[in-house]
C-alpha cells in the first residue's frame, strides 16, 4: 500500500480525504467504510460472536439442570464459551504484535536503512509520537472514525469512548522495506484516505479492547491506554 498524497508533518490527520487510494481497485467488490457502515459491521461481528458463543452457555446450563453429575461437561462447554471470543481477540493482536525489536544494546543493531527510515518517519510526527512509536513501536494518529495505532504490518482502531477496537491486517506491498519506512507508507495512506485505508485494511477483529490488551505484550498495552485515552476524550 502506498499513500495518494503527502499531507503536512504535524502529526495531525487532514481534514478530509484528499484522495481515493489507488490499492481501493484491487478490492473494488468492498462497500467503502464511513461511520454508518461501520458500526453496521461491529453489530454484525457482535452478533456473530454471540451466536458462536450462547449455544455452548445454553448447553452448559441445561446439563447441569437436567443432570448434575454432567457438571464436568458443562464447564467444557462454558470453556468453549469463553474460548472461542479470546481465539479472535489473540488474532486481533497478532496484527501489531512485533516480531523483534532492536534495543541500542543490541550488537546487530538497526541497520542504516532502518535508522534513516525511522528519522523519516519521525519528520511525519509530533514529539508525543515519535516518543510513543520509540516504546511500542507504534504511531499513534487520531482521526475521523477513531484513534489509530499503526504498525508495520497492521493497525488498532480505538473507537470513541475507548470500549470498542477494531483490529487490521494491512501491509506494504515491497516487505524488504525497513519498519520505520513501512510505517510511514501505511500512516501516509491512513492521512490521505482514512476511510479507504479501512476498506482495503481486512478486519481481524471487532470487540472490546480489554480482550485484545490482555493478548499484547507491556510496550504495546501502555500504547493502546493512550490511544483508549484519546478516544474517551475525543467523544466528549
Amino acid at each position: 500500500m502506498a499513500a495518494s498524497a503527502l499531507t503536512e508533518g504535524s502529526g495531525a490527520p487532514v481534514a478530509a480525504d484528499a484522495a481515493p487510494l489507488p490499492e481501493l481497485a484491487s478490492v473494488h467488490w468492498r462497500p467503502r467504510i464511513d461511520e454508518r457502515r461501520l458500526r453496521r459491521y461491529e453489530r454484525m461481528w457482535t452478533v456473530s460472536t454471540l451466536a458462536h458463543t450462547i449455544p455452548f452457555i445454553i448447553a452448559g446450563v441445561l446439563l447441569v439442570v437436567l443432570q448434575p453429575l454432567s457438571f464436568p461437561v458443562a464447564v467444557i462447554a462454558l470453556a468453549h464459551a469463553w474460548v472461542i471470543p479470546e481465539l479472535y481477540a489473540q488474532r486481533g493482536a497478532n496484527v501489531v504484535r512485533a516480531r523483534r525489536r532492536v534495543t541500542p544494546a543490541d550488537p546487530t543493531g538497526p541497520t542504516r536503512a532502518e535508522r534513516v527510515a525511522l528519522g523519516l518517519l519521525g519528520d511525519l510526527v509530533d514529539h508525543r509520537a515519535r516518543d510513543l512509536h520509540g516504546r511500542s513501536g507504534l504511531i499513534i494518529e487520531r482521526g475521523r472514525l477513531g484513534v489509530w495505532l499503526v504498525g508495520d504490518a497492521g493497525a488498532l482502531l480505538v473507537r470513541p469512548g475507548g470500549r470498542r477496537i477494531l483490529c487490521y491486517c494491512v501491509r506494504v506491498v515491497d516487505a524488504t522495506l525497513p519498519s520505520g519506512d513501512r510505517i510511514a507508507h501505511l500512516l501516509l495512506a491512513l492521512r490521505a484516505d482514512e476511510s479507504g485505508f479501512a476498506t482495503v485494511a481486512n478486519m481481524a477483529f471487532s470487540g472490546a479492547r480489554w480482550r485484545v490488551r490482555r493478548r499484547l505484550p507491556a510496550h504495546a498495552r501502555a500504547a493502546l491506554d493512550e490511544a483508549g485515552a484519546a478516544a474517551v476524550s475525543a467523544e466528549r
